[in-house]
């Protein structure tokens, strides 16, 4: 396109001194080819070949008493200042080129002055209303890409943030099961081999309940890998208050007394909390299973208006006043980590730490719902 346009120039500019200037011709003819020159230099710099191209009308001017084509290539140059440049530079270098052309014509052919300025001066306007719509045009393509790229920019972004959720929901999951699971299977084992010789019917029976441990543990494992596997699986039905009974039952076989307290008219209907209360249950217990040796361990688990709290509370280690490090198990501290995220999710919190001789864990799930009465279910120990 530079080239078709310096071209063209150059071809009416000699066109033009052969036909008009005549004898002439032979001096306007390295001016014209200047012009052409100066014209393949509009996209680096517009408004230097604008002003090159003022001067060299200039010398046409002086040399044959026209502009002998040169009004066409400051429209040429023009157009290309209006094109990347805003408007108030485009006019102010229409300004300062019409003005300049306009001594000129005073100066060397002052008989001319509304012929050749006028057209000038049409060809200006012209060159000017063409480039400042190509630049708007330009910009506004621009602005619809730079919209486009955020736009797929924001959702790569969604995408890998859901996936890290996503992620870290497995995670989760996988922690709680594995960990809950396999400490459940081997305090079973010791119990099963601790009684195996005094009472063989209740080792058979911790056998039992270990074994369908393992079945369940696998169960949940294979759900949770299958969504690894499949963007559409599901992970199958979750636990919620029902599988609090049970839960607590596993951890009573194993060998620790655990009193269940539910206050309140039960959990919400909400799949996702009773989730989140029963993950804290679990991790609750298998901590104090893994790390205390706890013997006793209350379960409260109280819902209000306002709230639902959990707390899990042990005594320590086997009614010992203080717990025995050489039997716990070194934890990751991921456990306390998942449950405070699984509360965060509701905008709750969750506390652990030391109480009295043992360990207490208090979480406190935010729940806004209508008053509906309160009655109290409480399971005594075994």
């Amino acid at each position: 396109m530079d080239w078709l346009v310096a071209g063209s120039f150059a071809a009416a500019g000699v066109l033009n001194s052969l036909v008009v200037d005549g004898p002439r011709s032979v001096a306007m003819l390295p001016v014209v080819l200047a012009g052409a020159a100066a014209l393949l230099a509009r996209r680096q710099r517009p408004e230097a070949m604008l002003a090159v191209l003022s001067l060299l009308g200039a010398i046409a001017l002086a040399l044959t008493a026209s502009l002998s084509s040169f009004d066409l290539a400051a429209a040429f140059g023009l157009y290309a200042v209006a094109a990347v440049r805003t408007p108030r530079v485009a006019w102010t270098a229409f300004g300062l080129s019409a003005g300049a052309t306009t001594l000129a014509v005073l100066a060397f052919a002052p008989s001319k002055l509304s012929g050749e300025v006028g057209v000038y001066l049409v060809l200006g306007f012209a060159a000017l209303a063409i480039g400042a719509s190509a630049r708007n045009r330009r910009l506004h393509v621009a602005d619809l890409v730079d919209r486009a790229n955020a736009l797929a920019r924001e959702t790569e972004q969604r995408a890998q943030l859901a996936s890290a959720d996503e992620r870290a929901r497995i995670a989760r999951e996988m922690h709680d099961i594995v960990a809950h699971s396999l400490s459940v299977m081997v305090a079973l084992a010791d119990g099963a081999g601790a009684s195996i010789a005094k009472s063989p019917a209740s080792a058979q029976a911790a056998v039992d309940q270990l074994s369908e441990t393992g079945r369940a543990a696998l169960a949940d494992m294979r759900r949770v890998l299958s969504v690894l596997r499949d963007a559409d699986a599901q992970y199958g039905p979750t636990p919620g208050e029902t599988d609090l009974d049970e839960l607590v039952g596993r951890f009573r076989l194993a060998g620790m007394a655990v009193q269940l307290s539910v206050s309140g008219a039960g959990l919400p209907p909400d799949t996702g909390l009773q989730l989140a209360v029963y993950r804290i249950v679990q991790e609750s217990l298998t901590n104090a299973l893994r790390h205390a040796r706890a013997g006793h361990v209350v379960v409260a688990i109280t819902r209000t208006d306002l709230t639902i709290m959990v707390e899990v509370t042990d005594d320590g280690g086997m009614g010992v006043g203080r717990r025995p490090a050489p039997e716990t198990e070194p934890g990751g501290g991921r456990g306390v980590i998942g449950m405070r995220e699984r509360a965060t999710i509701y905008g709750g919190t969750v506390e652990a730490g030391p109480h009295g001789a043992g360990w207490r864990v208090r979480a406190v799930l935010p729940w806004d719902a209508p008053h509906d009465g309160l009655t109290t279910r409480d399971e005594g120990t075994t």
